[in-house]
Formats: C-alpha cells, structure tokens, sequence
C-alpha cells in the first residue's frame, strides 16, 4: 500500500431508485417520485423506500408510511419499487468502483466505501478519483452521486452527505476534526434516538461538543464501549479497515398488500414473483443460498416466520419456489387474510455458486436440475439485459385478465 495517510471514499447515489424510474420515464423529471407504493397502486400499505429531491421538499423522506407521504405530498408520481432493474444498473455501478480499486466494501445497492490508497499513483489523488468515478457513472448510467473523500470511513461518509446531490466534498488529513466540530449530534454515527437525548442533557449540541467533553464523562453516561466510541469518532478517531469481503447475511423480498388478500390463487402467485427476484438477485452476485424463509403477516399484524435448508445451494425460481410455497402452505390459515408476504435466502455458498461443477452437466449431457435451470435462467437473465426485463414473462406471472388481453 501507497505511504502517506489513507484515502478513503464514500459514494453514495443520490436518491437512486427514484432517479432511475426519471431516467427511465424522463417525463418524471422534476416532478415529486415516490418509490415504494404496492405493486397494484395501492398507496396507503407500504413504507417510502426512495423519495425524488423534489419529493423531499414536502418532508417525505425513507422508512416513512406511504399514507403519511400522501398526505404530504398526494400530488407526487407513487411508483412500486423494481428492484431487479436497481440491482443491475447497481452492478454495473460497483463494476466502475472496481476499475479504480480492489477495496470496495458495498453498504446497499446504492452506495459503497473505496479504499484507494493504494490506487493514487495510478489514477491521481482521492478528489481526482473521485471526480472520474462520478463523471463515468454520469457518462455509463446517466446518474448523479455524491462522494466523500477522506482518511477515514466516518468523516467520508459524513462528507458525502454534505451537499447533495451530486457533491463532491474532501476532508484533508488532519482536519477530519475540525470538519467534525460544528455538525449536529445528529451526524454521530451510531448515536440512535436515545443516545442524543442522554447527549442532549448533558449540555452538548454538536459534535464538538462531543469531542471537547471528558471521555469519562461519556463512558458514565452511555456506557464504556458507546461512549468511548463516540468520544474517538467526534475526535477523528476511526482506524476501521474497508473490508471488500464483508458478507452478506441474506437477500429477500416481501410486499405488503394495499388490502388484506384472501385469494390464495393471488398470494401464491405474488410469493412466485418474489422468488424470481430473489433468483435473479442470487445469480447478479454470484451468490447461492441453501435456507429459505418464508415471512407471512396475518390481518391484525400478527407475524410468523417458517425455514427449510435445503442439501444443495440453490439460485433459481424452480428450486426456491417449491419451497417457499410449501412453506406458505404448511403455514396457512384459509380463514384468514393476509397482509404481507416475503422470501429470503440465507446460508449462502458463494464458492459454490461459482463452481462449474455444481451447475453444469458433464460434456455430452443434457443436464437435470439446478444445472439445466440455472443455464435457463442465465439465458433468461441475458435477453432481459438486452430487451428488458419485461421480455420474458412467466406464464404463472399473468393473471386471467392479462391472459387474455395477451401481451
């Protein structure tokens, strides 16, 4: 590695789900989106997962209730969010990360640590870096993103957000401090709800407020291990490493329905499109996972959870739906309805997944089961890049009306 202090960038999308539904559809542009009303246009069920900048200006913000949002702002554009489609234009942004480093350590889809210490003799220094990586994600994807750049994981995260969207903020060595001083509590990673308000009745207000106090004082306040953690951050203090290998413990989806479903017919064919994302999602990442849970939620909020882990790791639709739909009707009550439905692979192989042997048949064989549905399902995959995902459609995927209307 290169000598000198660490140059460590944050880069994080700006409002990417949204945005790319405006690149998609430009007529959107400069209108309020919101990502993540249900699938059938429903707005009062779900939660906000994205919201466009103009959206925000009403207050609507992520992790909000889609019937508060309305409230806020009911002349908005509500879209259901397409995560497939942000799972591949997000793979081909962490392909561009890669160009510049090895270091990447991947936080969601949308944003992302690059250690490129060790990459300043060949592509220039972080702000030079940083500032090519932004113009090739504008050049390649038509998308906008904000970085940080720093000798430290929390100063350069904290800096990415400093002026969005589209920003570009450096903190030189030696400054993260300084930088730090006049930020609201509020920016101290890791200090929830409760931690500011211990904070906040201890007289302090910023994050140099923080820094300036004791640490003992903090550690009888918060607790040794949160208080001395604050007190090293609100001082500059972060040695963490970018960890390219940090594992992913799962991948799933659920949807909440915009009305409690009785159709059994509807939620099975729901939990089947679920199980091809989360397919299509295994496959991107090379990831291959050998449990599969099923989440049910009943009318009234009551919530229960079922699992099989399977011999085998598996990545595609025709062995995680069996399973899922087994589960769900191990589970069900036809008496009730249901409110919310999700599939989620753990246990994951990722050796496995990327081992020919496991998938493909032996020279002169035609191949049986997760091998020839997987190369399936890789076709599939391919004329969706091309075409778009809406392609090839499973016929289990169209409802009676669709069917007859035809595509």
């Amino acid at each position: 590695m290169s000598a000198g202090p660490r140059t460590i960038l944050h880069v994080d999308m700006d409002a990417f789900y949204a945005s790319v539904e405006v690149r998609e559809d430009p007529s959107l542009a400069g209108r309020p989106v919101v990502i993540g009303a249900d699938p059938d246009g429903g707005r009062g069920r779900g939660v906000v997962s994205t919201a466009s900048y103009e959206a925000r200006r009403y207050g609507v913000r992520s992790a909000m209730p889609i019937s508060q949002a309305w409230k806020r702002c009911p002349h908005a554009v509500y879209l259901p969010p397409r995560i497939s489609l942000y799972a591949d234009i997000s793979a081909r942004i962490f392909e561009i990360f890669r160009s510049f480093t090895d270091l990447v350590e991947p936080l969601s889809l949308d944003e992302a640590f690059l250690d490129v210490t060790a990459s300043r003799e060949l592509f220039g220094d972080g702000p030079t870096i940083a500032a090519r990586i932004k113009r090739e994600i504008a050049e390649r994807e038509r998308l906008t993103c904000s970085v940080g750049v720093a000798p430290s994981k929390y100063a350069a995260k904290v800096a990415s957000d400093l002026e969005k969207p589209d920003g570009l903020v450096v903190v030189p060595p030696g400054t993260e401090r300084g930088f730090l001083a006049p930020l609201d509590l509020s920016r101290l990673w890791g200090a929830g709800a409760k931690a500011q308000e211990r904070l906040r009745r201890l007289g302090l207000r910023t994050i140099g407020d923080v820094a300036r106090l004791e640490r003992s004082v903090l550690e009888a306040s918060l607790g040794s291990a949160a208080g001395g953690r604050f007190h090293e951050l609100a001082n500059g203090v972060d040695g963490r490493r970018v960890n390219p290998d940090a594992e992913r413990k799962s991948l799933g989806k659920e949807i909440t329905f915009s009305s409690d479903v009785s159709d059994r017919e509807r939620i099975e064919r729901t939990l089947l499109g679920l199980c091809e994302g989360v397919g299509r999602g295994l496959r991107r990442r090379g990831l291959a996972g050998r449990t599969v849970h099923l989440k049910l939620r009943w009318e009234g909020f009551e919530t229960l959870t079922r699992q099989q882990t399977l011999d085998e790791p598996v990545a595609t639709t025709e062995r995680i739906w069996p399973v899922a739909r087994d589960l769900f009707r191990e589970a069900d009550d036809p008496a009730r309805r249901v409110r919310l439905i999700g599939v989620t692979l753990t246990g994951f192989d990722e050796e496995a997944a990327r081992q020919l042997g496991l998938f493909d048949a032996p020279a002169g064989d035609a191949g049986t089961g997760e091998d020839t549905d997987l190369r399936v399902a890789e076709v599939v995959d391919a004329l969706s890049d091309r075409f778009g995902r809406d392609a090839l459609v499973r016929a289990a995927l169209l409802d009676d009306s669709t069917r007859r209307r035809g595509p």
